[in-house]
């Protein structure tokens, strides 16, 4: 890998890191109004930049050495490609809200792995637009980077994102679960440290090929907007639990009904596990997990093969919960265990993998950690 200086000339000025995350529980209720509850993983995306004063901005790749430069000015949505339109969109998205950044020489390295639903993406246009400004020595509260970060997905890349990936990134703090209402636009950090309770939390990418693909994620959108427009609310976070019953009799459409039972229950199984981490009760916050991804199998129907293997797999070897985790089919479980049997879990799911002829599995130790943050 070619250091900084060696592929443009100066030695930086900083570098900036903005982690990746996982959702513990509340699973397409974003778009819904709802309530979601991440947290950050330890893997992040470091950027390591330097400042210009050409108003250009030239971006390199510690996987993909080639260098890659635009002017600030000349930006517009589809003007750059491939990954490298998410540092684009985020100088884009600055310039277009009126911030004073300059140009920029930026080198991007990350021990995230893309493409297993662990928002790679946000933590792209986190890590950039914490850069920039804090290349421009602009402080920005991080709930506002994170809506940049989504403008920019939005808007310059294209992608129809909810705001939960970037205010993980930006907004979650050590030890904790970031529990964010979307309707509110207000968050709180509700406690979750399973090392110190004796558990552990294992993310497994069980390397399902995402067939959703986006097809897919804009029928489950679909379908939620029309129950909610044929139920007279805004959203279905309108709906309270308690009338559920009465709003399924009032659609027609049992595959719209199935979906609206599961954004409801599972807004409300957001609040039960909230209510159960701040009674430190994590252990009985595992049934809530396994619920989670049966209402995701069964009425939301977003799994595959390879998720459903992994949560029973993890279930029968003694995880006290476990479920899909992110915008499904393919991506990651989530699986919450006593620490002493994290490894024993694993190695069924491994085995199980191996008997169904799936791609073996990868797994990383979610620790709650901090969000975006300046290094040096």
């Amino acid at each position: 890998m070619s250091s900084f200086e060696d592929l443009f000339g100066k030695p930086a000025d900083g570098s900036w890191r903005a982690p990746g995350r996982v959702n513990l529980i509340g699973e397409h209720t974003d778009y819904n109004d709802g309530l979601v509850l991440p947290i950050a993983l330890p893997n992040r995306i470091l950027v390591t930049a330097a400042k210009r004063d050409d108003g250009r901005i030239a971006v390199s790749s510690a996987g993909r050495p080639a260098v890659i430069e635009f002017g600030i000015d000349e930006l517009a949505p589809g003007s750059v490609g491939d990954w490298a339109a998410y540092p684009a969109g985020a100088a884009w998205v600055l310039r277009e809200a009126g911030y004073p950044i300059g140009g920029a020489n930026l080198l991007f390295d990350s021990d995230l792995p893309s493409g297993a639903g662990l928002s790679s993406s946000a933590a792209l246009l986190c890590a950039t637009l914490s850069a920039l400004l804090g290349l421009a020595e602009a402080e920005v509260d991080p709930a506002e980077v994170a809506r940049l970060a989504q403008r920019a997905e939005n808007q310059y890349v294209g992608a129809p994102v909810g705001l939960m990936d970037q205010m993980a990134s930006m907004c979650c703090t050590a030890g904790h679960a970031l529990f964010f209402d979307i309707r509110a636009m207000a968050t709180d950090q509700i406690p979750f440290d399973p090392p110190a309770d004796g558990l552990a939390l294992l993310v497994v990418d069980v390397k399902a090929p995402h067939r959703h693909v986006d097809g897919e994620y804009a029928a489950r959108r679909k379908s939620c907007e029309q129950a909610a427009a044929e139920l007279g609310v805004p959203a279905l976070r309108s709906i309270a639990y308690a009338d559920l019953d009465d709003a399924l009799a009032r659609l027609n459409d049992e595959v719209v009904r199935k979906r609206v039972r599961h954004v409801v229950t599972e807004i409300r199984r957001v609040e039960d596990a909230v209510a159960l981490m701040r009674a430190g009760k994590l252990r009985e916050v595992g049934p809530l997990f396994t619920a989670s991804h049966a209402s995701l199998r069964d009425d939301f129907e977003i799994t595959v093969p390879e998720l459903d293997v992994a949560v029973d797999t993890a279930l029968a070897a003694g995880a006290l919960g476990a479920r899909m985790t992110g915008g499904g089919f393919g991506g990651c479980i989530i699986a919450l265990t006593e620490a002493d049997a994290a490894e024993s879990v694993l190695a069924a799911i491994e085995k199980a993998f191996a008997e169904h002829g799936f791609s073996a599995p990868s797994s990383l130790a979610a620790t709650p950690s901090a969000g975006a943050s300046r290094l040096s």
